[in-house]
C-alpha cells in the first residue's frame, strides 16, 4: 500500500498534535501515524495517578486552544487528556493508530521522504510518500534504566516510573527511588504517603523550588534579565527550604531558569518531598554501586535490603532507530544538534516538534515554527506528487 501527502508526522503526543493543529489552520494537508492505539500514550498510560502540570496553565497551553475558564492553575493529568481530547476534536486531527514507524529515507532523485510504517494489528506496511517530514515521536519514546551491576539478579521488583501508578501497593515496603527529578521526588513523596519505608537516590545537583516561586520567575523573565531572576529565585528557595545539602542535595551553579534554558533540566517541583525528607521519613542516598540480591550497596559504603526500586531515570528518543537521513538534525542521542530556539529545522523538509526538553510551551513554539515554514515553501511550490 502507498498513501501519498505533504506533511508526514510521526507521533501523536502533544507535540504531533500541536504540529497537526497549526497545519491543519493553514490548510496544508498531513498525515500523522502513531504506534500507539491512543493519543499522547505517555500522559494515558504511563503516568502515575497523583501526576499534575508542574507548571502553571498559561505555560502550557497548546496552539490556538486555551484551557477551559474554570481549569485550576494546576491541571491533573485526567484533565490534561480531556483537554487534549477537545484539541483533537476541536482541529479534526484523525491519528492513525496502531502504526508504528520502522524506516524514514529521503530520496534525492523525487526531493520527498520514503516513510515505511507498519500497522500493528494486521501487519500490513504501507509506503508514506511526503514532501515533508516531521520528528514528533517524543524524547520519552523509551524508558531509561541505568546499568547497575547486579540489577539483573535483584530478587525485588525493578521498575521504570512509567509502570508506577500508586503508592498503596507498596505499603510497608522497603521502597528505593533512583532519580531526583520531578518524577523521582513525587513518587518518594507517594510512597512514603502510603507507609512505604522510602529511600531515594540523588544522583546530581538539583534546585528545589515551590510551584508559585517557579510561576513567578517564568513571569519576570519576561521583563527582567535572567540572571537577576535566577538570584531572587534561589533567595527565596532557600528562605523555604534551609540548606538541604545536609541531605545531600546539591544546588547546581547555574540559576534554575538558565540551567533549563542551556540544557532542558528542570528545577524540581516540591510536593512535601523536603519536608518528609527533614523528618526523616525519606532518607537520602548517593549513587549505587552495586545490588547483591536484595540489598543495595552505595557509593558512600552503606547498605540496605529493598524490596522495590523505583527508577525515576527518565526516558530517551528513539528516533535514531528509524530516521535513515537525519544527520543535519539530530545527534546520536536522536535529539536536536542546535540549541533552542534554532533545533527544529534540518534539511530537505525534516522538522522536528518536542525535542528540545522545553515542555508544553517548547512543544507550542515548534509547532508554530514548523507549520508557518512549510507554508512558506508550500505557496511558493505547489508541489507535484510524483
Amino acid at each position: 500500500m502507498e498513501e501519498q501527502t505533504i506533511v508526514l508526522i510521526v507521533g501523536a503526543g502533544p507535540a504531533g498534535l500541536a504540529t497537526a493543529a497549526c497545519l491543519a489552520q493553514l490548510s496544508i494537508p498531513y498525515v500523522i501515524i502513531e504506534r500507539e492505539n491512543c493519543s499522547a500514550s505517555l500522559w494515558r498510560n504511563r503516568a502515575y495517578d497523583r501526576l499534575k502540570l508542574h507548571l502553571a496553565k498559561e505555560f502550557c497551553e497548546l496552539p490556538h486552544m486555551s484551557y477551559p475558564a474554570d481549569a485550576p492553575t494546576y491541571i491533573p493529568k485526567d484533565q490534561f487528556v480531556k483537554y487534549l481530547d477537545s484539541y483533537i476534536e476541536r482541529f479534526g486531527i484523525q491519528p492513525k493508530y496502531n502504526t508504528a514507524i520502522e524506516s524514514c529515507t529521503h530520496d534525492e532523485g523525487k526531493d520527498c521522504w520514503i516513510s515505511l510504517a507498519c500497522d500493528v494489528t494486521t501487519s500490513v506496511v504501507v509506503r508514506y510518500k511526503s514532501k515533508f517530514l516531521v520528528v514528533a515521536s517524543g524524547e520519552n519514546s523509551a524508558a531509561n534504566i541505568p546499568v547497575i551491576p547486579g540489577l539483573h539478579d535483584f530478587t525485588g521488583e525493578a521498575i521504570h516510573s512509567s509502570l508506577y501508578k500508586l503508592g498503596a501497593a507498596y505499603s510497608g515496603k522497603n521502597a528505593l527511588v533512583v532519580g531526583c527529578g520531578n518524577s523521582g521526588m513525587e513518587i518518594a513523596y507517594d510512597l512514603a504517603s502510603h507507609g512505604a519505608n522510602t529511600s531515594i537516590v540523588v544522583r546530581s545537583p538539583v534546585h528545589v523550588m515551590t510551584k508559585e516561586i517557579i510561576r513567578l520567575g517564568m513571569t519576570l523573565v519576561q521583563h527582567t534579565p535572567v540572571n537577576i531572576v535566577d538570584d531572587l529565585l534561589v533567595r527565596m528557595s532557600n528562605f523555604v527550604f534551609g540548606d538541604l545539602s545536609r541531605h545531600g542535595i546539591v544546588k547546581p551553579k547555574a540559576g534554575p531558569l538558565l540551567l533549563k534554558e542551556k540544557t532542558g533540566r528542570s528545577a524540581v517541583i516540591d510536593v512535601g518531598t523536603v519536608g518528609l525528607i527533614n523528618k526523616g521519613i525519606i532518607k537520602v542516598h548517593g549513587n549505587i554501586s552495586k545490588i547483591n540480591g536484595n540489598v543495595v550497596k552505595f557509593e558512600d559504603k552503606k547498605e540496605s535490603s529493598f524490596d522495590v526500586i523505583v527508577f525515576a531515570t527518565g526516558y530517551k528518543s528513539m528516533a535514531n532507530t528509524w530516521l535513515k537521513n537525519g544527520e543535519s538534525m539530530l545527534n546520536n542521542d536522536g535529539l536536536p544538534k542546535k540549541e533552542f530556539p534554532n533545533h527544529w529545522k534540518g534539511a530537505n523538509g525534516l522538522y522536528c516538534a518536542g525535542l528540545a526538553r522545553r515542555g508544553l510551551a517548547g512543544i507550542a513554539i515548534d509547532a508554530k515554527n514548523i507549520a508557518n515554514d512549510i507554508l512558506s515553501t508550500y505557496n511558493t511550490h505547489r508541489f507535484e506528487m510524483n
